[in-house]
């Protein structure tokens, strides 16, 4: 069965550039409709193709910062109602460095604190919306272990950006109702994740919330380059691997990582309630 993008309504948070830009493009192409959150939309002022949708009705732009809630409810309220979320906040920017513990990005919860804020103010719609959040490979200590061993040298210098990418997943783990810790992942500290944040309104309880798809892009070495997947489809090759079990890889273009996540919304009933790993 095909898929209708037409009445794919998408709020996308960490989209201003890089994976979560070239989603939404795809999507927009596709038919769907996008409403961005930006800290700063002028970001955009030159893009001919946002520009284009933007005038169609296409794309809404919402000037705010993930980092405050308010900011957030107010991107649901202008997107109506939305059916799928795409998350994809991750560590950019200029990080700082410390030779005892790597690169420190600031603050050290910004991709958990963002999720939080996002999840928190989600209307309660009838029928939950799909949630596509970025993340990456090789974050627990079994996971880690299957990375060639520069990446393992290499993720020694990210922790702390990978601590709170972890804690955002403890979120969707408590909500949908994951185990936590088979991969011998402990609870996240709470100076990342704040205290007693299962009690705060919003957060769905244990179990409640499945229609979740975590992305574990293999973020150690990614390329601009183009999409293996959109060049090989036509011989009916695949331009990527993808599994739930662990990928000994580490590279990965950020335009296949997009079109994994567009085409996971064409085949969502296999992919949902799961956390899959995507690299070349």
């Amino acid at each position: 069965m095909s898929t209708s993008y037409n009445n794919m309504n998408i709020l996308a948070v960490g989209a201003s550039r890089n994976i979560g830009y070239l989603a939404s493009i795809r999507l927009l192409e596709k038919g769907a409709t996008v409403t961005f959150l930006l800290r700063d939309p002028s970001r955009f002022d030159e893009d001919d193709k946002i520009q284009s949708y933007l005038r169609s009705g296409k794309v809404r732009l919402v000037k705010g910062d993930a980092l405050k809630e308010e900011d957030t409810r107010r991107a649901w309220n202008t997107a109506g109602v939305v059916n799928t979320l795409l998350f994809t906040v991750g560590f950019s920017g200029n990080p700082g460095f410390s030779l005892t513990k790597g690169f420190l990005q600031d603050p050290p919860n910004l991709v958990s604190a963002c999720f939080l804020n996002v999840l928190c103010a989600m209307p309660a719609y009838a029928e939950q919306p799909k949630i596509i959040v970025l993340s990456s490979t090789g974050l627990s200590p079994v996971a880690h272990k299957t990375l060639p061993l520069p990446m393992r040298l290499l993720y020694n210098t990210i922790e702390q950006p990978h601590q709170d990418k972890l804690a955002m997943e403890r979120v969707i783990a408590h909500g949908a109702g994951w185990r936590w810790g088979v991969d011998g992942n402990v609870e996240p500290d709470a100076s990342i994740i704040g205290e007693n944040w299962q009690q705060r309104p919003g957060v769905p309880a244990v179990g409640t919330y499945d229609n979740v798809l975590i992305v574990r892009a293999a973020c150690q070495w990614l390329t601009d380059g183009k999409s293996l997947a959109d060049e090989r489809e036509k011989e009916g090759k695949p331009g990527y691997r993808y599994s739930e079990k662990e990928l000994r890889c580490y590279t990965i273009s950020r335009s296949d990582v997009a079109h994994f996540i567009v085409t996971s919304l064409g085949r969502w009933d296999e992919v949902k309630g799961k956390a899959i790993n995507v690299g070349y």
